[in-house]
């Protein structure tokens, strides 16, 4: 039966003679409901939501038409296809599409391309799902969190869940295809958690437990670096980590994994030990390699010479790698005899080859003692030959400190003058003040410790010392011209003319003058004395300005001074000596002062 399709337009300006001059149409029973049928099984399969095969008509920068079958094409827009999907379509391709609209407001048939594709990931990922299997995907970005993965869907995949390992770059997966577990699926809200490090663990489950059953103690395995901390690495022998330690590497000394592998390097190893239950296993690499501390013994003995090569630097030393796998340790005190080393990167360098005395060999340590200075004859050795207690000798300061000068002697000698042994009679406050490192001077050895490397210098002794005739120069009593050199709170310190100095105290002071050292003179003040104590052993002058040595009246205490008392019993009236201070008693008897010196004086 052909179908024979009426347009509106084909009832426009029709008369009425003609309508009535047309034979009548009339339709069978059977017509009606096939042509019934036929708008049902039409409008069933044009129904919006549902997804429909169509073929592509044409491809432009707007987007894709589609023939869906309808009286009318569907147009898909760009935006709805990658870049290069959408490059990849041309004519007559079939598409899957879904029908969103069947007529908008402009009559036109609106077709979802990426609509289909979610819906038929949706029952691809549910089935997954369903099934316990793993799902492929292509990383898109990274999120806060995490990845986004293109499953057909978008689909997040947790920072923990990337790896077997902790992973803090995620930069690195970007663009790369992976397969992961599916973890969890909300198809109302769209969500889709994965998981790459389930799918991992479960596919190394199976492996590990083949290996497991395979691995014997001392098998030699090739390995993958997957992993290095400061304790060792982690190298993967087939789906199975085992751990290297730092200690089982080399049979030389190594500060970090990292010296020896990179991540991604292939390495040779040898299985240790394993425990099956746990399944934990211990990788070695040095014993691949003969140890070369067996025939140590051979080849070095303790006193002979080495050279060798800086391996690395420590506070306390330098470690020098004689042969491969062999290093010993110079200590830091076995650098120099005579320069004090702070810090043993100032003189030396990694990689640097260097001349050694072997010390000591500890065979079964692995370890060996070397030394730099004992190349060279210890300075120390000779000096008794060279020195001895009472030679002048000269020499240039070499440090300055608060207690001293030391002073270069020969190369790896230095002595040392106190602050005490700088000058018989001047009050040094700092030996800075009189002394600039680099400054040649003349001392006297006073003293020699060879076993602590010690000796003792004076450049007072050059001179006599003046105290030694003090007592009979300045006995007590004598009259004497000095200079005010320092003022002092307790008193004025009184330079004499053979350099010693005498001290006028103040409580001297008050009983002569009635008033203090400051309030009296001033420094470089001249004047006479009188000597009142003096004392070689001690090395201590008391001076006095009472030139005649007669004893100042006492003040008497009376009755009228005294404050009296209302009510209280007439006392008859006895003058009193006033005391003298504990303080003022106690100083005239330092400086040797009695009563039955003031008696004398009287």
């Amino acid at each position: 039966m052909s179908k024979e399709i009426i347009r509106p337009e084909d009832f426009c300006h029709v008369s009425t003679t003609a309508v009535q001059e047309e034979p009548e149409l009339t339709l069978s029973q059977e017509q009606l409901q096939e042509m019934s049928d036929l708008f049902e099984g039409m409008f069933d399969s044009f129904t919006p939501g549902k997804i429909l095969n169509g073929k592509v008509v044409t491809v432009d920068s707007d987007g894709v038409v589609v023939d869906i079958g309808y009286k009318s094409h569907g147009f898909i827009p760009k935006y709805e296809f990658g870049l290069h999907e959408l490059k990849g379509f041309a004519p007559d391709q079939e598409i899957e599409v879904m029908l969103d609209t069947l007529e908008n407001p402009y009559g036109n048939v609106v077709l979802s391309y990426e609509k289909a594709k979610v819906m038929r990931a949706w029952d691809v990922i549910a089935k997954l799902f369903e099934d316990g299997k793993p799902v492929e995907g292509a990383v898109t970005h990274k999120v806060k969190g995490g990845l986004s993965v293109d499953i057909g869907i978008p689909a997040f995949l947790p920072g923990s869940q990337i790896d077997l390992h902790r992973v803090t770059d995620f930069d690195q997966y970007v663009g790369q295809m992976i397969t992961a577990n599916i973890l969890k699926i909300n198809r109302k809200r769209g969500n889709v958690i994965i998981s790459r490090r389930k799918h991992l663990s479960d596919q190394r489950a199976g492996v590990r437990k083949q290996v497991l059953e395979q691995l014997i103690e001392g098998q030699v395995l090739q390995g993958i670096v997957k992993n290095i901390t400061n304790y060792g690495v982690f190298v993967d022998i087939g789906g199975v980590d085992g751990l290297l330690h730092i200690t089982d590497m080399t049979w030389g000394r190594v500060s970090h994994p990292s010296e020896l592998v990179k991540i991604g390097d292939e390495i040779t190893v040898k299985v240790l030990s394993f425990d099956k239950e746990n399944e934990k296993i211990s990788l070695d690499m040095k014993h691949l390699t003969e140890n070369p501390w067996e025939k140590i013994a051979e080849r070095y003995k303790v006193g002979g010479r080495v050279h060798g090569k800086v391996s690395s630097i420590a506070d306390y030393g330098l470690f020098v790698e004689v042969e491969k796998g062999v290093e010993g340790l110079v200590h830091i005190s076995e650098i120099s005899w005579t320069d004090r080393i702070a810090n043993p990167a100032d003189r030396f360098s990694v990689g640097q080859d260097i001349e050694v005395l072997i010390v000591s060999l500890d065979l079964d340590n692995h370890r060996m003692s070397l030394s730099i200075k004992q190349l060279q004859d210890n300075p120390w050795d000779a000096v008794d030959k060279q020195f001895s207690v009472g030679q002048r000798v000269k020499g240039t300061v070499s440090n300055i400190t608060d207690f001293g000068v030391f002073v270069r002697l020969m190369p790896g000698v230095d002595g040392l003058v106190h602050i005490s042994d700088l000058s018989w009679t001047e009050h040094i406050n700092h030996p800075s003040d009189r002394y600039r490192i680099g400054q040649e001077v003349e001392a006297v050895v006073l003293a020699i410790d060879k076993d602590n490397k010690k000796i003792s210098l004076g450049i007072k002794h050059l001179d006599q010392d003046p105290w030694e005739n003090v007592e009979t120069e300045f006995p007590v009593g004598t009259t004497i011209e000095g200079t005010i050199a320092k003022i002092t709170t307790f008193g004025a310190f009184v330079r004499l003319p053979n350099g010693i100095e005498g001290l006028l105290h103040n409580t001297v002071l008050s009983e002569d003058q009635g008033k203090r050292a400051d309030e009296l003179f001033k420094p470089g003040d001249t004047g006479t004395f009188r000597v009142i104590n003096v004392s070689r052993k001690d090395h201590r002058l008391g001076l006095s300005t009472n030139l005649e040595g007669k004893v100042r009246p006492r003040k008497i205490d009376t009755d009228e001074d005294r404050p009296s008392k209302r009510g209280s019993r007439a006392e008859a009236p006895m003058p009193t000596m006033k005391p003298r201070s504990s303080l003022q008693a106690a100083l005239e008897s330092a400086m040797g002062k009695s009563d039955d010196d003031e008696e004398g004086e009287e």
